[in-house]
């Protein structure tokens, strides 16, 4: 067991008797928030000391409606009423808060403003009567594994080395003429270095907008900006969506737009993030990426809000699920939206192979274009040939047919090397570095079976291929054999408070070779393999050009729905069904989804909870199903639901006329003396004609959900010398809410303090540095813990690092 596990396996052991003698004592005499002094609660849900008159930002959500939400319902708004409406709020505030200040302001599809005020002077904005809400200023970070990240030199780049895009049907797609040409996709992250040379093409005049600098360079953060660390993911995002030069993305022939709204270092925040949906919408793009995130699990947070107005709007909004999976309700906003598509990462199928070849150690296969080329060369007696650096004039006057080229790493690509040698009559290569140590690069998709070997190992073997010895045997051996399957750091769902099944989709998401910049002029051609769910968005947003390009009057909503009917399946490693909060609806397919001639929505469902402790309750679906063939069609229904004491019953058939739609109905029906609580799934199977149309997810929850109470808790140095600032998520509020501190060993030291009938959502606190009402603690490091418990169901977090007192 690693030296982390064992950590965390007797803290749990010191928690169980924690918890179990230390509570059960002190719930007697829980302190009320009048006899907790050293615990103030705040009057504000949100990550927000309002006890502090350190200026901070919020948003603030009005009344009064957006443009879109208004025309969704059918009301008339203008940008000029709505600023008529936002002067006089904001008349009214300035009048009641102190030192506030207006920073953005929004119309479109989130109605409101940013304002930055003293914390303390919050609860007096909220007493304005046409404000609706008021947000944090969330912190956003790009949804991407860093430590996964790898930049590639460019002798390991050719055309089709990201086999990505290839494998979801882009190039199907691209001989059947759609390329994403005269779609519009906007890049909502970091950045994009449009001058990149795969990426030239996909811009016009009009590059999009910097939030960050309040400019119309949107380009990423160069190298030594004094406010933080450069930035490339912006770019490895648009070039999987679109690069078109030596590495193609998904739609290779959509125009870009970049909104620059996460700064140095890749952080942003939730102003800017909201005010690059606005210019996204109004600068008219059909598509948009967020390949960003935050923890926060719920579905009416701003900037999921703006989303789904987006959607209204026209635009398919796609956005990345999470990397903090495997365990369910992680998925973080934006993945939350009720209608932007939320997509979750899958990796390729994967075979590797081991060689061994004599007593060269550092041999590893480095790529290959089939499988039967490997076991063809495999254990066969071959003659190795040293072809220098494997340019085609290296090759002249050399007899290397049917025997191994022995390279030298340099001047050229590896697929070149590679090519120039099956093009001479070999069957395999050996390469080696130029420098000392082993070649990190794999390189999809080589003309024919290469290994590498270390420098000095290679010169080595060059060496006895001089002395005469030119004989070599490779064995090659299957290692690992895998179908596409979800990757464990993809976030899942349900969502709280709809309980929706998140993500929708899943798109590959591992190891994805994709654009990046250099920051350096003269050598532009920058690559790199990254993944996360960051990788999986615009597999989906290139998609989604494709199809809007394909079938010009389909709306987001026919586009999500598509995507969902079409795509495909995924079993783990031992062939069982991923559940829906896992893979959503599968892994997209772009050709199925563009020859699709019916359409079933929404995509999946949820029913919901069911809550009732006697007799039964019946909760209804409607399905809506569009014919887009010039015939009519007889669709069948069946429905299934696993879990005892649960039954589903529906409509059966529904015949639908050419060019029409059609309805269904689905109810399902709980016996709560038979269904245990807990979460249970379900699937719509549509037909026609006996042939697969869709497969809708589905989901109920029996009595209360089992959502983590607490998933976070941090502690951060008061306003005061030794006090400090303490705060809590609670994704649906607590029935008791416990603050323990341990020492940096995970020995229990004392009460922080204990609460009943918290609300939900962050809650701050003061505490003054003291245990058990009394104790000031010495110096040292300590961690703080969270326990919350509500209607039966309990959980409990630990900050991530020790809090100092000095």
């Amino acid at each position: 067991m690693k030296k982390g596990l064992i950590r965390y396996s007797i803290f749990a052991f010191i928690l169980f008797f924690t918890l179990s003698t230390f509570l059960t004592g002190v719930q007697a005499k829980t302190m009320s928030k009048k006899a907790s002094p050293e615990l103030e609660k705040a009057e504000i849900f949100g990550d927000i000391d309002v006890t502090s008159d350190k200026l901070t930002t919020v948003i603030v959500e009005l009344k009064e409606k957006s443009i879109a939400e208004a025309k969704a319902e059918g009301e008339k708004q203008t940008k000029a009423s709505l600023k008529t409406v936002r002067s006089k709020v904001k008349d009214e505030a300035f009048k009641k808060v102190k030192k506030a200040k207006i920073k953005r302001e929004y119309d479109r599809v989130f109605s409101g403003f940013s304002m930055k005020l003293p914390a303390s002077e919050i609860p007096k904005l909220l007493s304005v009567k046409a404000v609706k809400a008021v947000y944090p200023n969330a912190t956003y970070k790009p949804d991407n594994i860093k430590k996964k990240s790898a930049a590639l030199a460019a002798d390991a780049i050719y055309p089709q080395m990201d086999k990505s895009a290839p494998y979801i049907g882009a190039d199907q797609a691209w001989k059947s003429g759609y390329t994403g040409k005269g779609i519009k996709v906007a890049v909502i992250d970091t950045g994009v270095d449009y001058t990149h040379p795969d990426l030239k093409k996909n811009f016009g005049p009009y590059k999009g907008y910097d939030f960050v600098d309040n400019d119309y360079d949107p380009q990423e953060t160069p190298n030594g900006d004094p406010r933080g660390e450069s930035t490339d993911h912006g770019t490895h995002v648009a070039g999987t969506i679109a690069a078109n030069g030596q590495i193609k993305g998904v739609a290779p022939e959509a125009t870009l737009l970049a909104y620059r709204v996460l700064g140095p270092g890749g952080s942003g925040t939730t102003e800017n993030v909201i005010a690059g949906i606005e210019k996204a919408v109004a600068d008219g793009a059909k598509v948009m990426n967020l390949s960003l995130g935050n923890s926060l699990n719920s579905p009416d947070y701003a900037t999921s809000i703006a989303l789904d107005w987006a959607m209204s709007e026209g635009v398919t909004a796609v956005t990345s699920n999470g990397n903090s999976g495997p365990e369910n309700w992680t998925v973080g906003s934006p993945g939350t939206s009720r209608e932007a598509i939320s997509v979750g990462a899958s990796q390729l199928p994967y075979h590797e192979y081991a060689v061994t070849f004599a007593s060269y150690g550092t041999a590893k296969v480095m790529g290959y274009d089939e499988e039967k080329d490997l076991q063809a060369l495999s254990n066969q007696e071959v003659e190795l040939v040293d072809a220098g650096l494997g340019q085609a004039d290296d090759f002249a006057g050399k007899d290397v047919k049917g025997k191994v080229a022995v390279i030298q790493r340099g001047a050229i690509a590896f697929v070149d090397k590679a090519e120039n040698a099956k093009k001479a009559g070999a069957v395999g290569v050996v390469v080696y570095n130029n420098v000392p140590g082993e070649i990190d690069a794999n390189v999809v998709g080589l003309a024919v079976p290469t290994i590498k070997l270390s420098k000095e190992e290679g010169e080595s073997l060059v060496q006895e291929i001089k002395a005469g010895k030119r004989s070599a045997v490779f064995s090659f051996t299957l290692e690992k054999e895998l179908g596409e399957t979800i990757a464990s750091f993809s976030s899942r769902g349900p969502v709280m408070d709809t309980w929706m099944i998140k993500p929708d989709v899943a798109a590959p998401g591992v190891n994805i070779v994709s654009t990046v910049p250099t920051h350096d002029p003269n050598n532009p051609y920058g690559f790199a393999s990254m993944q996360g769910t960051s990788m999986a968005s615009p597999h989906v947003a290139g998609t989604a050009a494709i199809v809007k390009q394909a079938k010009p009057d389909w709306t987001p909503e026919q586009i999500k729905a598509v995507l969902m009917n079409t795509a495909e399946k995924l079993t783990d490693e031992n062939g069982k069904l991923y559940p829906h909060n896992t893979q959503g609806a599968g892994s997209i397919r772009i050709m199925d989804a563009l020859q699709a001639t019916s359409i079933v929505a929404p995509g999946s469902h949820s029913y919901g909870t069911f809550m009732k402790d006697k007799g039964k309750q019946t909760k209804k679906q409607t399905i809506t199903i569009d014919n887009l063939s010039s015939y009519r069609k007889a669709y069948q229904l069946e429905y299934s639901f696993k879990g005892q004491g649960i039954s589903v019953k529906g409509t059966e058939q529904v015949v639908i006329p050419a060019k029409k739609t059609g309805k269904a109905a689905a109810s399902v029906t709980v016996n709560s003396a038979k269904t245990k609580a807990g979460t249970y799934e379900g699937t719509v199977y549509v037909r026609e004609g006996g042939k697969k149309v869709a497969e809708i997810p589905t989901l109920l929850i029996v009595k209360e959900p089992d959502y983590p109470r607490v998933t976070s808790v941090t502690v951060e140095p008061g306003a005061a010398q030794g006090t400090y600032s303490v705060e809590a998520y609670l994704p649906g509020g607590a029935e008791e809410l416990a603050f323990l501190v341990y020492d940096k060993n995970l020995e229990f030291i004392g009460q922080a303090a204990v609460y009943k009938n918290q609300g939900k959502g962050y809650q701050s606190y003061q505490w003054n540095g003291k245990i058990n009402g009394s104790s000031a603690l010495k110096p040292g490091e300590y961690y703080m813990l969270a326990y919350a418990s509500a209607k039966g169901k309990s959980s409990y977090v630990l900050t991530e690092e020790p809090f100092i007192v000095e």
